[in-house]
C-alpha cells in the first residue's frame, strides 16, 4: 500500500454546500435562508435571554429581597406548659410527643421553650433547649437531657 492509495471510505465524506452562487445551483439568491428576518441578516445574533424586544422574563418578575439561609434548621416547638399534660417521672422523647399529639413530626429536631410554668419533674429528652427551659425544668425537679 502506498501513501497515494490511501482515500477515505464510501459515504463518509461530502461535497460541501455552496450557497449564494446562482440560481442554478438551488441555494441562489435568498442563500437558504427565507426571505428578511433577523435570522436571514449577517452579523451578531441575539443574547440568550432576549425575547425580541419584550422585557424579558427575569426583569418582568419582582426581586426577592432579604437572605435565604439554605443550611437553616426547622425545629418542631414544645411550649413548657404542654408538658404539663405528662405524669410526674415520665420519660419525655421526640416519639412520646407525636404519639400526644402535641407535635405533628420531628422536622430537623424538636426544641423545648420556656413559656409557661413546669410543676412535675419529667425527664426530657429532645434536640434543643432554650435557657429558659431547662431552668424551668431544673427548678421543678426534672432533668433535660439533649439528643
Amino acid at each position: 500500500m502506498r501513501l497515494e492509495d490511501l482515500y477515505p471510505a464510501p459515504g463518509s465524506t461530502h461535497k460541501s454546500k455552496r450557497v449564494g452562487r446562482g440560481i442554478g445551483t438551488g441555494q441562489g439568491k435568498t442563500a437558504g435562508k427565507g426571505h428578511k428576518g433577523q435570522k436571514a441578516r449577517s452579523g451578531q445574533k441575539p443574547k440568550p435571554g432576549f425575547e425580541g424586544g419584550q422585557t424579558p422574563l427575569h426583569r418582568r418578575l419582582p426581586q426577592r429581597s432579604g437572605f435565604r439561609n439554605v443550611n437553616r434548621k426547622i425545629f418542631a416547638v414544645v411550649n413548657l406548659d404542654d408538658l404539663e399534660r405528662f405524669d410526674a417521672g415520665t420519660e419525655v422523647t421526640p416519639d412520646v410527643l407525636i404519639e400526644s399529639g402535641l407535635i405533628k413530626n420531628i422536622l430537623d429536631g424538636v426544641k423545648v421553650l420556656g413559656d409557661g410554668e413546669l410543676t412535675k419533674a419529667l425527664t426530657v429528652k429532645v434536640h434543643k433547649f432554650s435557657k429558659s427551659a431547662e431552668e424551668k425544668l431544673k427548678a421543678a425537679g426534672g432533668t433535660a437531657e439533649v439528643l
